[in-house]
């Protein structure tokens, strides 16, 4: 079932279901690579200021497409421990794993964001923002790591979800948005919503990030 001609176009229609947090204090965190155009439609029609926020899957050594779990980039680890278990993984496995996702990380932060800190959040409502979700543990790694920072709201905010997701997430936030859910029997395939989904490149992110800048809308 295609949805959405492209990424920009799954934003749109998020900003519309986001309204009532239009101009007040609020601010858009975008899961790169795919979560940036979704969110910049979000910043503009709602002219809200938008920033990054990179938590990373971590692969299954032997199925990369698939993940165990996922990490933020100051180390916030959540796994899916029933998969863990089918799997078979030692610590020592998720260990391993887990620091070369780190890794590319640190990579994805200093060429996003270069020495800029991390956005203070405290008091404020956050919408979290990615192009959907599939198993959603990336999101939660997102989620748990703001917690931190004691904002006034989360909020997620998704063109797509399976239903096993939104109901895993939903308890964690104060509100969770979505444009479209389904029962998902097998893998969760976000890409074939889309018309096109392209992969991006960093250069496309970091292109992405610049003209918003010159907007004025990053800060």
């Amino acid at each position: 079932m295609v949805l959405f001609k492209d990424r920009k176009e799954a934003g749109k229609k998020l900003a519309k279901m986001l309204i009532k947090f239009k101009e007040k204090n609020v601010i858009v965190l975008a899961i790169p690579r795919g979560g940036i155009p979704v969110a910049s439609q979000i910043s503009k029609e709602l002219g809200i200021p938008l920033d990054v926020i990179i938590p990373r899957k971590i692969p299954i050594p032997w199925n990369p497409e698939a993940g165990f779990g996922a990490i933020s980039f100051d180390g916030t680890l959540v796994l899916n421990k029933p998969l863990v278990a089918e799997l078979g993984l030692t610590q020592e496995e998720i260990n391993v794993e887990a620091k070369k996702v780190l890794e590319e990380i640190k990579r994805r932060q200093k060429i996003y964001r270069g020495d800029k800190p991390f956005p203070k959040i405290k008091g404020k409502i956050v919408i979290l923002v990615d192009d959907g979700l599939a198993s959603g543990y990336t999101m939660i790694a997102a989620i748990r790591f703001i917690k931190k920072s004691n904002p006034k709201k989360i909020i997620v905010a998704v063109p797509v979800s399976p239903r096993s997701s939104v109901e895993r997430i939903k308890p964690l936030v104060d509100d969770l948005i979505c444009f479209y859910t389904e029962e998902a029997i097998g893998p969760f395939a976000v890409a074939s919503f889309y018309e096109k989904f392209p992969d991006l490149t960093d250069e496309e992110v970091i292109d992405m990030l610049a003209n918003l800048h010159k907007s004025n809308t990053l800060r």
